[in-house]
């Protein structure tokens, strides 16, 4: 594919918000994960959750939109000037020549559980949640198209884990097309009961920080997040980094467990190189998905060692924020944009004692590196997978 020019990114989540808080967080190899105090029976548990979120207050005009979600987006969205970076977009391209496409899993689903929770005796909702807007799996990209006064296409991606990193497949294939002239992607989720308790049923959670790619791993945290990034055409922004392809597949072996020769996870990888042009020994880093659950880690250790050399370093960071879901493409690709700008490969937090299953490809530590190429993997429930390619400014395949 032609490259894209990443023209600005942010991202907020338990290591701070912004990304001057992301890389000393990472810098530091300081985690932001925290015993569970959210919920009005919280599980014993760690969760990544973001300080702040409910001091945030939405604009008068935006007040119908208003929910835990929703006041993340707009946290989200106050960071390293993204806000003046989509206006001049908006302005040089014309709001209808601007694309949103974001990531979500469970979006305001947490408004729904609190309106639930204050039925009146007819079964009926409080007044004050009588807003259908927020009770709908459209609830983030349309606020965020209010917010922003964007009047382009407006899509939602909902495929679990891999929501937000499927958006920039997404934006890419509108790009080529000609059906706009830039697209503002990302993704936002919050921690919410639907989630910590659905996945404790499913005996994900671990109720201690979690410790990917551990021999001793026992489950996952979770986390919540909010990202964006906007992407334009390279003679736009010929200094900036670049998206260099991405890579997708659905191999729908299982509900809720990969394919145990990671089959999903290796198709959507080679298709990200061959979009990108590149061989697997050009990769300088990969932003594992590594989640801390047993066959996730497993399939994609094994993934690693049989696909690249040696030299190529490779780490999850959920150590640092938890699994954000539907927030986690968006969030781990600007990790790995801020690997390749401040030549840093993180190291993997929680991952005290390797699995033997990781290969020399494993970075535990910290590591200062050039790095020209750099992956983020996001795999997903239902066998929903995507990959996403990164180098840095001027690289040619």
């Amino acid at each position: 594919m032609t490259p894209l020019a990443v023209t600005a990114y942010t991202a907020t989540s338990a290591m701070g918000s912004g990304l001057a808080a992301q890389l000393d967080a990472l810098a530091h190899a300081r985690s932001g994960l925290r015993p569970n105090d959210f919920s009005s029976a919280p599980l014993a548990c760690w969760i990544g959750r973001v300080d702040g979120v409910e001091d945030v207050a939405l604009p008068a005009a935006l007040a119908a939109w208003d929910c835990r979600n929703n006041r993340l987006a707009w946290l989200g969205l106050q960071q390293d000037g993204l806000l003046d970076r989509v206006r001049a977009a908006r302005a040089r391209y014309g709001a209808a020549r601007v694309a949103l496409l974001l990531g979500t899993s469970t979006a305001s689903i947490g408004a729904t559980e609190e309106a639930y929770r204050r039925l009146d005796a007819d079964g009926g909702m409080p007044d004050d949640m009588l807003r259908p807007a927020i009770h709908a799996p459209h609830s983030l990209a349309g606020f965020v198209a209010a917010a922003l006064a964007l009047e382009g296409p407006c899509l939602t991606v909902s495929t679990a884990c891999s929501s937000s990193a499927k958006v920039f497949a997404s934006a890419e294939r509108m790009l080529r097309l000609g059906l706009v002239d830039a697209a503002l992607v990302g993704g936002v989720d919050t921690l919410c009961d639907s989630v910590l308790f659905g996945f404790n049923a499913l005996e994900l959670v671990s109720p201690e920080p979690c410790r990917p790619f551990d021999a001793a791993r026992n489950g996952i945290s979770i986390g919540e997040a909010a990202g964006f990034a906007l992407l334009e055409r390279i003679e736009a922004a010929p200094d900036a980094p670049r998206l260099l392809g991405y890579g997708e597949s659905s191999d729908a072996h299982h509900m809720s467990t990969p394919h145990p020769d990671g089959l999903g996870a290796e198709l959507a990888l080679r298709d990200a190189l061959a979009r990108a042009g590149l061989d697997a020994a050009q990769v300088d880093y990969i932003n594992l998905h590594g989640t801390a659950s047993q066959k996730n880690d497993e399939v994609e250790a094994a993934l690693v060692e049989r696909t690249f050399p040696s030299r190529t370093r490779a780490s999850s960071t959920k150590g640092y924020t938890g699994h954000t879901l539907g927030a986690a493409g968006i969030l781990e690709a600007t990790v790995a944009l801020q690997a390749i700008a401040h030549e840093l490969v993180p190291g993997n937090l929680g991952g005290d004692t390797p699995d033997p299953a990781c290969g020399a490809q494993f970075a535990w530590h910290n590591e200062p590196r050039r790095i020209e190429v750099a992956l983020s993997n996001s795999f997903g429930f239902g066998g929903n997978n995507a990959c996403l390619a990164f180098a840095r400014a001027g690289f040619a395949a």
